[in-house]
């Protein structure tokens, strides 16, 4: 990281000056982050266990891992806000402390009725400590670097942390082997780490005294908690039941009564004029597509090797790798395309090679041979890798009035909210498409429809481990045609998770048609941006309006 410090050998200035250590404050917040980050995989990893046992179905554990998605993005504009108001280390040290809590009550979930409804409620303030902390990470991170040496710094922040990522899937798999709770535990020492580095940094507290919009949060939670509950409960209550329309079209209508209510508050939540810039309104729906894709991967790859494939927790956790290898490597070449060039031709190129590495991808699961997805595993996950980067950074460097905190709340709502609509929606594809190709089969093998229907719903349900260790008991028909068609059910998952891989492949597909919508303005040293609008464009949000154009 020398090669971004202050000075030339790598360090900040003196401790006299009283200036910000970059070095260690950057280390300082990619070790907070990097928590939330190993947490989207290492839960996946361990889930048919902590299925196992604690009696959960498999709907009940995509709630455990869709209640801290969308309690992160749901709190996020509030905790850009809070980093602004009360400043951005002191934001982040509390967010640090919530989720370490939360993670530690997590691990000790106890037996019985009461586990699901404890995990989900501590997976959510968990999410509750990730949205405190992540937008005053990030938002630390801006503030002490300056524009020329941001991008680096930005994609040292994401690649690193997001490279990060695979730890997850191994030390999930090593964890798991002693005690699943320990993929909880495993966060206080490095909570410890950060907290220790942040108050070493010397990290000021900039503040913006304003009052917080109650209300504002209020009506996001609620109309984000609306549309995810109806997306994701839609498998359950079917797409003709009266609470799934409910859900939706109330969430949908309480989020517009925020944006009405944003656009006339005198200190809102979200500014919403920031998006009167076309190049920031771009990068955000390509963030909101490619995310419905990136973060919800990690539980269908780990679903899927160990239930098609009949890999254990650490092969599982290899097949994931094949993704990270490209991501992390792909990242890199992201930060130096957006400091040269700007983040559109990153934006283009990463999004259409995930498009067709995930499209590739989904051809090849029913072969159930890691060999010969890695190419395209690796491919989609570059893809991602060489657009995430930019278009954050991009997106970050349009804040309105240095209010870093408060635009890194909007971009990382838009990403997390996204994920959670992903995760909903491609969970409820996974279980209608699991029910109907397990119908079928069993349908085939002399089973009567309806009898066939229900075990299939049953098998949608339980799928979520190897399944030669779940096979039905007992001598009756269903039983008996369940254990002579384990090697079918095992295809059958695997055709119904090409469904949700070509999902992937078409939302990274539309976040390329919007790619190729952006401006080609970028940001550069004083904060200027370089290129005039065209006609009829709204200028970009910034200090100044003046340079040259953006490579294609």
């Amino acid at each position: 990281m020398s090669d971004i410090s202050d000075t030339e050998d790598g360090r900040s200035p003196p401790a006299a000056t009283g200036a910000p250590h970059q070095t260690l404050a950057l280390a300082a917040m990619l070790f907070a982050v990097s928590m939330t980050f190993i947490d989207q995989t290492i839960v996946s990893i361990a889930a048919p266990s902590i299925i196992d046992e604690l009696s959960l179905s498999s709907s009940g554990m995509q709630w455990v891992i869709n209640a801290y998605l969308l309690s992160l993005a749901a709190f996020f504009a509030l905790g850009g806000r809070l980093a602004d108001i009360l400043g951005h280390r002191r934001v982040m040290l509390t967010g640090t402390l919530v989720f370490v809590l939360s993670s530690v009550l997590c691990g000790c979930v106890p037996k019985g009725d009461l586990a699901q409804s404890w995990l989900i409620v501590f997976r959510a303030t968990q999410g509750l400590g990730a949205a405190l902390m992540f937008p005053a990470a990030l938002a630390v991170v801006v503030a002490v670097f300056p524009v020329g040496r941001r991008g680096r710094a930005l994609a040292l922040f994401f690649g690193l942390s997001g490279a990060l990522t695979a730890i997850g899937p191994l030390l999930g798999g090593w964890l798991t082997d002693w005690t699943w709770r320990a993929i909880f535990w495993v966060n206080v020492p490095v909570a410890i780490v950060a907290i220790a580095l942040t108050l070493k940094a010397r990290i000021p507290d900039t503040r913006r005294p304003e009052k917080l919009d109650l209300v504002g949060a209020f009506l996001v939670v609620t109309g984000m908690g609306l549309s995810v509950l109806g997306l994701q409960q839609s498998a359950a209550w079917g797409w003709d039941g009266a609470a799934t329309w409910v859900c939706l079209l109330g969430g949908l209508l309480v989020l517009a009564l925020f944006c009405r209510y944003e656009l006339g508050a005198e200190h809102p939540l979200i500014r919403l004029q920031v998006f009167r810039d076309k190049a920031f309104a771009v990068d955000n729906l390509v963030l909101f597509f490619a995310m419905t894709a990136f973060v919800p991967l990690f539980f269908f790859m780990s679903v899927y090797a160990q239930v098609s494939v009949s890999a254990s927790p650490n092969q599982a956790a290899l097949y994931m790798l094949y993704f990270f290898a490209g991501f992390a490597i792909a990242s890199q070449w992201g930060g130096r395309i957006l400091d040269r060039r700007g983040a559109r031709p990153a934006m283009k190129a990463g999004t259409a090679l995930a498009a067709v590495g995930f499209a590739l991808w989904a051809n090849k699961l029913t072969d159930l041979s890691f060999h010969d997805q890695w190419p395209y595993a690796a491919m989609a996950g570059a893809g991602i890798g060489l657009m995430l980067a930019p278009t954050s950074t991009d997106a970050v460097n349009r804040s309105l009035n240095a209010s870093y905190g408060e635009v890194t709340g909007i971009t990382q709502t838009v990403r997390n909210f996204s994920a959670s609509v992903g995760m909903a929606v491609f969970s409820t594809v996974l279980t209608h498409a699991t029910t109907d190709h397990v119908q079928d089969t069993l349908t085939s093998r002399g089973l009567p429809e309806g009898a066939s229907r229900e075990a299939a719903r049953e098998v949608a349900e339980s799928v979520t481990g190897n399944p030669d260790a779940q096979q039905p008991s007992g001598d009756g028909p269903v039983a008996t045609v369940m254990r002579r068609s384990m090697d079918a059910i095992r295809m059958d998952f695997a055709e119904a998770n090409q469904w949700v891989f070509y999902g992937m492949a078409i939302a990274c597909a539309l976040a390329y048609l919007c790619a190729i919508r952006h401006p080609g303005t970028r940001v550069t040293e004083n904060a200027t941006l370089d290129a005039e609008p065209g006609p009829g464009e709204d200028k970009p949000v910034g200090t100044a309006d003046r340079g040259g154009t953006e490579g294609s």
